[in-house]
């Protein structure tokens, strides 16, 4: 039987208050993600700390070598972790996390992080697609708001869309206490 792995993805200066991308309360995400990822490690799971790290010219926000695209201060990896530089939304897409998740033996990931109408929802889908049993912590992602022809769709309808949806096939979704009192047993 495989194990456990917690996955933070992008919880990186660029997604809070004063960033390029700023999000809609990345702080309260990111202390449910520091609240899973302080569970992980005392229950000895391995963590994957992912960063993303535009290529693109045109990039607007985690440009290389610039202060916005450093992981959050939390976030950062310790020596026991993993630590993988992504350059798209699925967090599988040209990195070696398959072959990682292989070598770990692992059978579910316990995802957390940022945005989560983009790299939570690719790297999910991508995930389950692959076989992986994903939980997401549903307190512990964080998005924005989103205009489509001149609408403007709240974060929190964004955020809750995408739960939805990713609960529906890819994910069983739950808040981060939830998940933590399972760890504890």
């Amino acid at each position: 039987m495989g194990q456990s792995v917690y996955l933070v993805i992008d919880i990186q200066r660029d997604y809070f208050p004063g960033g390029a991308m700023a999000l809609y309360r990345p702080a309260e995400a990111a202390e449910a993600a520091k609240k899973g990822l302080e569970t992980a490690r005392a229950a000895g799971m391995p963590v994957i700390i992912v960063q993303h790290i535009a290529l693109a010219e045109n990039a607007t926000f985690f440009r290389p070598n610039t202060p916005g695209a450093a992981l959050m201060p939390d976030f950062e990896p310790r020596e026991d972790d993993r630590h993988l530089v992504k350059h798209y939304a699925n967090a599988f897409r040209e990195t070696r996390l398959d072959t990682l998740l292989q070598q770990l033996n692992v059978e579910e990931i316990v995802m957390s992080g940022m945005m989560t109408h983009m790299c939570i929802d690719t790297t999910c889908r991508a995930a389950a697609d692959r076989g992986y049993r994903v939980t997401l912590l549903e307190d512990a992602t964080a998005t924005r708001d989103l205009t489509f022809r001149g609408h403007t769709v709240p974060a929190d309808a964004v955020q809750t869309a995408y739960l939805a949806a990713l609960a529906s096939s890819f994910a069983r979704v739950v808040s981060t206490d939830f998940w933590i009192e399972h760890v504890k047993r």
